[in-house]
């Protein structure tokens, strides 16, 4: 075995006034509760909630009170997400992660903003992935980032084998992303721990995931503290010798001679994308790609 000790903190985001006294006591109590636990992960903007203007610069006094906590209770920390001000004036959605020491070890800025409603959120470029030492690595993506499988593949290839979820969804979607984090841990043979916040910060419903793709864990609709332990040799062994002794879905990808088309520019098997209309926030009442005929337009008979 190769344990490592990972808790998902499932709590109440407030969406106008800092978050970070509450969420600091919550990783004490998690610390002192769970004195095994090795690494606590919050939920994607628990810090201050989903309003663009609480942004503030890298380093800036919640990074702090963060690294402060990592030291004082001796842990690894992802405290979620804050909206970053960049030094090129843009915001993003950026998640640090501390080791132990109170050192930014890694920074994840969310690749896919939840567009259209996250307008005003300019896109990370580059993916996160991290090392434990003596350990293993872990890869970050944050909420929408996971609709998008190849976020994971990529995360996955760099040699990811957990995979690190803050998201904030409060949305009907819930379900249907859980079913998505569910497959994510089959396809791409990682654990996934996909936190959610309560309130503005979300409808909670956290989840752990083996490699498997085994619900190993679900959280309700209340305050959770959700520690697992995890087995970085059977993520290697999986890997190896297959789901269960039978699919090996990483080697299969890295020895196919398939091409790829969709992903070279100019090619005709993406034209359809082309077909489908501008990303934008649905009117009331919009009959868009439906193909309901203008009023004035006769009905074609049967």
């Amino acid at each position: 075995m190769v344990p490592f000790s990972i808790a998902g903190i499932q709590t109440h985001v407030g969406a106008l006034q800092s978050n970070v006294p509450a969420l600091l006591h919550k990783i004490e109590l998690t610390v002192e509760r769970f004195p095994w636990v090795q690494m606590i992960v919050l939920s994607e903007l628990a810090a201050h909630g989903p309003l663009t203007e609480f942004a503030q610069p890298l380093g800036g006094e919640t990074e702090t009170a963060f690294r402060e906590a990592a030291i004082r209770h001796g842990v690894w920390l992802l405290p979620g997400s804050i909206y970053e001000i960049g030094t090129d004036g843009k915001i993003y959605n950026s998640a640090p992660v501390i080791n132990p020491a109170g050192e930014v070890v890694a920074r994840c800025r969310k690749l896919f903003p939840f567009l259209p409603y996250e307008a005003n959120v300019e896109p990370g470029t580059e993916f996160c992935v991290f090392d434990v030492p003596h350990v293993g690595r872990i890869g970050v993506s944050i909420c929408y980032d996971i609709w998008f499988p190849e976020t994971t593949r990529s995360l996955t290839a760099m040699g990811a084998e957990v995979l690190l979820h803050p998201v904030l969804t409060g949305t009907v979607d819930r379900e249907i992303e859980l079913t998505i984090a569910r497959a994510t841990a089959a396809q791409f043979q990682c654990y996934v721990f996909d936190i959610n916040g309560l309130a503005t910060g979300g409808v909670g419903r956290s989840a752990v995931i083996d490699p498997a793709g085994v619900l190993l864990y679900q959280a309700g609709g209340s305050e959770e503290i959700i520690p697992v332990e995890v087995d970085f040799a059977m993520v290697r062994r999986q890997r190896e010798c297959g789901l269960r002794g039978l699919g090996q879905p990483l080697k299969s990808f890295r020895d196919s001679k398939v091409p790829l088309p969709i992903y070279q520019a100019g090619q005709k098997e993406v034209s359809h994308l082309a077909t489908l209309g501008t990303l934008e926030t649905p009117a009331r009442g919009s009959m868009a790609g439906v193909g309901v005929p203008a009023p004035d337009t006769p009905l074609k008979p049967a």
